[in-house]
């Protein structure tokens, strides 16, 4: 058998996915699709199982996770048994107090009527976050019902050992892509207010914000944001207080809108960049919604899906823009996964940022999904999820490490969009060390599928992390010219 290098992984020139594939050295040649692609070997752990039989969920799958750390807590909270037509049949939930090394598992109750005594045939869309000033765990998601969608949170006051039935915060036909922040430097102004942010879709993917300052008892009537069209807002607060919030514009361009008086009013709303974005091959789910993030300074730091750096639009690259106050950004600079030479294409980022680094000193750690063969089909295509570091605030990174891998698309569950692992993931830090989650599927048993979330053992120590690859100075090429199209989008 025969090698090369090609972006991150070592591409085994054997027949079928990975069987039988063993390390060696690399020589140059060109991939055909079809070929084998080696199995990643992180060690890895699965923080969870869908265990549910309900005849409207294809079983068993686990999508979609969003994470939060404070301390040596971490909370991840993720879909469970997938609905083609939209959602899930749960909202499940891990945690871990020791900084990862051990983690427990569980159901949110009162979501749906698959579990705790909910009234909803489904619900999609969750992400954790902790109120320090409270004391209190938070995980949004958006219920499904015939007609009605509603924006909610589910709450803890005991360090996440149990949870209480959720609290409705806004409701109508067509909701989508909720996502939730907390003020938690106590020298802020607004110390103690929490953010909940989501489009209308049924009225041009119109955003809101609500605020709550009681730790998610009660929250404020939804305030609709002028010139704010769009899905995938990601709230991140300041240590001054200010609020921002970046997102993919119907347009589409990446955007975002800010208050800085506590949520009583919003505006400022700013192009960050156009999107320039590969259809991804083989019918996966997939779209260039940003992924933010802030370090201990209050820079903000976004991440998306764009193929402004390659020939022909030909695969996605990630890109990275920053800003210190939300109004002027940074044009974006490509993530030096591989070069632009390479076949791969990655997409679907969650970053991350060790929370007591900042500026030219933060860590940052990126997970993400790529083929390392962009110009695949849903029967040759190779899934793999993959991770990269900085440790100098994004202006260099480190060698890829390949995670899970790899998978095949008919492993994963159908959506009315396309087979699906997330529209997003996660990655948070703890004790130094990042920890990167996402749904890592393995071969199907008969009709059964076996998609869990997953995470590395242990964690990922970025600052042992080899490699320093740079792509300073390169520009986009005029062939990668941003879309025209303009879709109002929902996928939820």
């Amino acid at each position: 058998m025969s090698w090369r290098w090609v972006g991150i992984v070592y591409l085994c020139a054997c027949a079928g996915f990975a069987t039988g594939c063993s390390s060696a050295s690399s020589t140059a040649s060109n991939n055909q699709q079809g070929s084998s692609f080696p199995p990643a070997i992180t060690p890895l752990v699965s923080l969870s199982t869908d265990n549910f039989t309900n005849a409207s969920s294809q079983h068993a799958t686990e999508v979609e996770p969003g994470s939060f750390a404070f301390g040596n807590t971490i909370v991840v909270s993720f879909q469970v048994g997938r609905i083609a037509g939209g959602g899930a049949a749960d909202i499940g939930y891990a945690i871990s107090n020791d900084g990862g090394a051990t983690w427990q598992s569980g159901l949110l109750p009162g979501l749906t009527t698959f579990q705790g005594g909910g009234t909803n045939s489904a619900v999609s869309d969750t992400v954790p976050i902790y109120d320090a000033a409270h004391g209190v765990w938070m995980i949004s998601s958006l219920t499904i019902a015939a007609g009605s969608t509603q924006v909610v949170v589910s709450r803890s006051s005991d360090g996440g050992a149990s949870w209480g039935n959720p609290v409705v915060i806004a409701q109508s036909a067509d909701l989508d892509k909720d996502w939730i922040t907390c003020d938690n430097t106590p020298t802020s102004p607004h110390y103690g207010n929490c953010y909940m942010e989501w489009d209308d879709n049924g009225n041009a993917n119109l955003i809101h914000m609500s605020t709550s300052s009681d730790g998610g008892l009660t929250w404020s009537a939804g305030a609709a944001i002028a010139g704010a069209n769009g899905l995938g807002g990601q709230p991140l607060v300041q240590p001054n207080g200010k609020v921002i919030v970046p997102f993919l514009a119907n347009a589409p361009v990446i955007q975002s809108f800010s208050s800085s008086d506590g949520g009583a009013t919003w505006g400022n709303v700013v192009q960050i960049a156009a999107v320039s974005d590969h259809t991804v091959a083989g019918g996966l789910r997939s779209d260039a919604l940003p992924s933010a993030q802030e370090d201990a300074a209050g820079n903000i730091y976004i991440v998306w899906q764009d193929c402004r750096f390659r020939t022909n639009c030909a695969s996605n690259d990630l890109v990275m823009s920053t800003s210190a106050d939300g109004t002027t950004w940074s044009t974006p600079a490509r993530i030096s996964i591989d070069p632009i030479t390479s076949t791969a294409d990655h997409f679907i980022p969650g970053l991350g940022i060790d929370p007591t680094t900042a500026g030219g000193t933060a860590h940052l750690g990126l997970t993400y999904y790529y083929y390392p063969q962009a110009n695949c089909s849903a029967a040759t295509c190779a899934l793999y999820a993959g991770f990269v570091s900085s440790l100098d605030g994004g202006n260099t990174w480190s060698a890829a490490t390949p995670l899970a891998g790899p998978m095949s698309l008919n492993w994963l569950p159908n959506t009315f969009s396309g087979r699906m692992v997330a529209d997003y993931i996660a990655t948070s830090f703890a004790g130094g060390k990042a920890y990167g989650f996402f749904a890592a599927a393995k071969a199907n048993s008969g009709t059964k599928l076996d998609e869990a979330i997953d995470t590395t053992q242990s964690g990922l120590d970025v600052a042992a992390a080899q490699g320093r690859n740079s792509s300073a100075g390169e520009k986009a090429v005029a062939s990668a010219s941003p879309s025209s199209k303009q879709v109002v989008r929902k996928i939820r």
